[in-house]
């Protein structure tokens, strides 16, 4: 049968040995899968007429490059409003705010993502320093973790939000001062959730549109697939939908969310659901949470910070997460546990041992972890997925910012250890958490490797020691996300191999981890379908 897919003239880098194979062609099967490896000339002796043969002219081939850990539907729709991680402190904020404020009509709300906490200087977070420039305004001003926003007082109003509440999720708060008048802080999705049913929600349509645009960016970057961690809302008839009408650029891997209080029919259902997909997506896995953030005090740490916060679980009884982490086992359901602080991860870890062994568990995050916890990744078979971009970006070397100040010296110096975890023996998958960070997977790997703010790299590197080598970067979104979900025919250049590739105009290996980002990414492929081809291709 003849492929529908040549590639020549091509350095098909394989990241397994760090080297090129000595093939320099590949051919692509009507199913999808790459059908043999060669030289120009036996590739080419292979092509039919309904061959698209594509001169690579020395461009480098890697297996798809994946993202081990993203939200693209809510990101797409939480991007859509003013983008303020730009923004370095207070006065730019307010700038912000009043610029789109004055784009405003009368009653319309404003939404905001992106807001980094350092922008307080060390100040408690809240509404006041905009209350002037926001006045009647009802606005949601999403913070850069998406874990927390700031509300109005005009969407506090409109919200009946008066005093505090309680939450199943023992980490949700609406913060209140002294007099138990709300500040504007909402701590956790379950807070957020009390002002986000009142405000206007884009239609179906729209949130269609924005996935399948935020999806062509993401192809665009060079991914060709990515781990999800939520199946909220509408998700997956958006996927579905996509994926019918040819419009999903990436092969997606979903784990549904199962929140505190879930009960026995819940957990069914979470069960049952496993295998429900398509073409290019698939349910696999149920995403937790054992802990919120450090940046807002919704940690779960085994010392509390310095504001004496980030001192209990998600779940209101912990012990409750590890008897459904051994339902889930017992089911053969792959868990991913969001865990950043030292006690969530101690428990994760501590509920996956109960379980047992045979199935491929996970934690998501793991941003600060004491010496005697890094060997149970490997002892216990748990991958260890990291994003470190959120080092780079949202702390400091010198540890002046919020994240390291409420840690302390002791506990910051363990920040997204990388390297131990790796040399440890643990499976180190990489991802971004697109929207709390950008996507591009090159900006990820080039992160990993020089540790140093996005945005001003002559700035120092936050615990170079942690780096980890290109070659290492380069597995943690290809061979290593291939074995996280249990993908056999992913993340290698062999025949039977799905070919998701990604091309690049030079070689990730040797091209310095400063300059990484800048490489382009000449073509993307899904299953042999073209989803991004650079216009010199």
């Amino acid at each position: 049968m003849q492929p529908v897919l040549a590639l020549t003239s091509a350095r098909l880098l394989d990241p397994a040995s760090g080297g090129f194979l000595p093939e320099t062609a590949l051919a692509v099967a009507p199913d999808g899968r790459i059908a043999a490896l060669g030289d120009d000339r036996e590739i080419r002796s292979l092509a039919g007429p309904a061959t698209e043969v594509i001169d690579l002219k020395g461009a480098v081939v890697t297996p798809g490059l994946v993202d081990g850990h993203l939200h693209p539907v809510s990101g797409a729709e939480l991007t859509g409003g003013l983008d303020l991680s730009l923004c370095a402190d207070l006065t730019d904020v307010r700038a912000a705010l009043a610029a789109a404020v004055r784009e405003l009509d009368r009653g319309d709300w404003l939404f905001a993502w992106g807001l980094d906490p350092n922008t307080f200087g060390g100040e408690p977070l809240g509404i006041a320093p905009f209350d002037e420039v926001l006045a009647d305004v009802p606005a949601f001003l999403l913070l850069f973790d998406a874990h927390s926003a700031l509300a109005s007082r005009r969407a506090l109003e409109l919200a009946g939000i008066d005093g505090p509440r309680t939450f199943d999720q023992a980490s949700a708060d609406v913060v209140c001062d002294a007099a138990g008048r709300p500040t504007g802080l909402l701590l956790e999705d379950a807070a957020c959730a009390l002002v986000e049913r009142v405000a206007p929600q884009p239609t179906k349509a729209e949130r269609r549109d924005r996935l399948a645009a935020a999806l062509r960016s993401m192809a665009a970057a060079g991914l060709t697939g990515g781990h999800v961690m939520d199946a909220n809302g509408e998700s997956l008839d958006l996927l579905a939908a996509l994926d019918a009408s040819g419009d999903l650029p990436l092969r997606l891997r979903v784990a549904p969310w199962c929140q505190p209080g879930t009960d026995a029919d819940g957990l069914r259902a979470l069960i049952d659901q496993q295998g429900e997909g398509g073409a290019r997506w698939r349910v696999d896995g149920v995403k937790l949470f054992m802990d919120g953030t450090i940046d807002n005090g919704t940690a779960w740490l085994e010392r509390p910070d310095c504001h004496g916060e980030s001192t209990h679980a998600f779940w209101p009884d912990p012990d409750a997460y590890t008897r459904v982490i051994a339902e889930l086992h017992r089911a053969g359901v792959p868990t991913a546990t969001h865990a950043i602080g030292d006690a969530a991860v101690r428990h994760a870890l501590d509920a996956i041992e109960k379980a047992g062994s045979g199935v491929r568990h996970r934690i998501e995050h793991i941003e600060t972890v004491p010496d005697d916890t890094l060997g149970r990744f490997a002892e216990l078979g748990v991958v260890a997925s990291m994003q470190p971009t959120h080092c780079c970006d949202f702390t400091r070397a010198d540890h002046t910012d919020n994240w390291s100040r409420r840690l302390g010296e002791e506990r910051a110096a363990r920040a997204w250890r990388c390297r131990d975890l790796w040399d440890s023996g643990a499976t180190v998958v990489l991802g971004s958490d697109w929207p709390i960070a950008p996507f591009p997977p090159l900006w990820v790997m080039a992160g990993a490797r020089h540790r140093r703010p996005t945005r001003d790299l002559s700035q120092p590197p936050h615990a170079p020691e942690q780096a980890l080598t290109a070659l290492e970067a380069l597995r943690g979104m290809t061979v290593n996300p291939a074995y996280a979900a249990s993908a056999a025919d992913q993340g290698h250049l062999s025949p039977g191999a799905r070919a998701d590739l990604t091309v690049l105009a030079a070689d990730p290996l040797t091209t310095p981890a400063t300059d990484l980002p800048d490489v382009p990414v000449l073509l993307t492929t899904v299953d042999g379908s073209i989803t991004h081809r650079a216009e010199t291709v």
